[in-house]
């Protein structure tokens, strides 16, 4: 039994002896967080690879999809979508698209974000980002813990800024919950929010469309701006309050 404990003590000694990108090329494969990370990597390769497929053989389509996979990443979900909406894609392009892409972002983010907590991979360009959605998961944990994990699913779902995927993820790994019930809860709760944006969205368009095509575009596109400036204005108040 003490060979044991004495072999379990030096094992835990190498670890800590070992530089922090050592650290973490040994965690990639043995923990959670760093298989999560393979598997989004993995996703995200694998959509890059669909997208250059349509690049070849529908390129008038493949750019939308580009457009579409942009505007996801920089302004959200509900941007995207009536994005796509304008540009006269469908459900079934429109939902799976975002679908795809919200999952991508929350499996690289999340296993991202824990190793840099864990100061075991630091990405400079990232500290920053890292920091504000840090201290937007602490400010809004307390709502969150007094429900558990439906808590979160409803924080997650709920279609205000700044109650996303990735503060989501955050503040389930800040509440201490397994990385499997973090997971989805924030998934389930970001498939549920897209599915309620395609369809209001796509009610929108569809009675706007039945007066004027291009009326449609152009108010598509007006809608998609409020939505960005709304959604800052309401980030921008709750640091307001936040500091007061």
């Amino acid at each position: 039994m003490k060979y044991g404990q004495g072999m379990e003590e030096q094992k835990l000694e190498q670890e800590s002896e070992l530089r922090p990108e050592e650290k973490f090329k040994a965690t990639l494969l043995s923990s959670p967080e760093g298989r999560l990370l393979l598997v989004g990597v993995a996703v995200a390769f694998m959509y890059t690879f669909w997208l250059g497929l349509k690049v070849l053989f529908s390129p008038a389509e493949s750019q939308l999809l580009v457009g579409m996979t942009a505007t996801q990443i920089m302004f959200g979900r509900a941007a995207s979508m009536a994005f796509g909406y304008s540009m006269g894609l469908g459900y079934w392009t429109v939902i799976p698209v975002c679908i795809v892409i919200e999952t991508i972002v929350v499996l690289i983010f999340y296993p991202l974000f824990v190793f840099s907590w864990r100061h075991l991979l630091v990405i400079n360009r990232l500290k920053n980002s890292f920091e504000r959605i840090r201290s937007a998961a602490e400010a809004r944990k307390g709502i969150v813990q007094k429900y558990g994990i439906v808590g979160l699913f409803v924080f997650v779902w709920f279609p205000l800024w700044m109650t996303g995927p990735m503060i989501g993820c955050v503040i389930g790994f800040l509440l201490g919950l397994r990385i499997r019930l973090t997971m989805a809860a924030v998934l389930c709760g970001t498939y549920m929010a897209i599915f309620g944006w395609a369809f209001f969205l796509r009610r929108f368009h569809d009675l706007v469309a039945s007066y004027s095509s291009y009326a449609a575009m152009v108010l598509m596109t007006v809608l998609v701006i409020i939505i960005i400036i709304l959604g800052h204005l309401l980030h921008r108040t709750g640091q307001d309050r936040k500091d007061s």
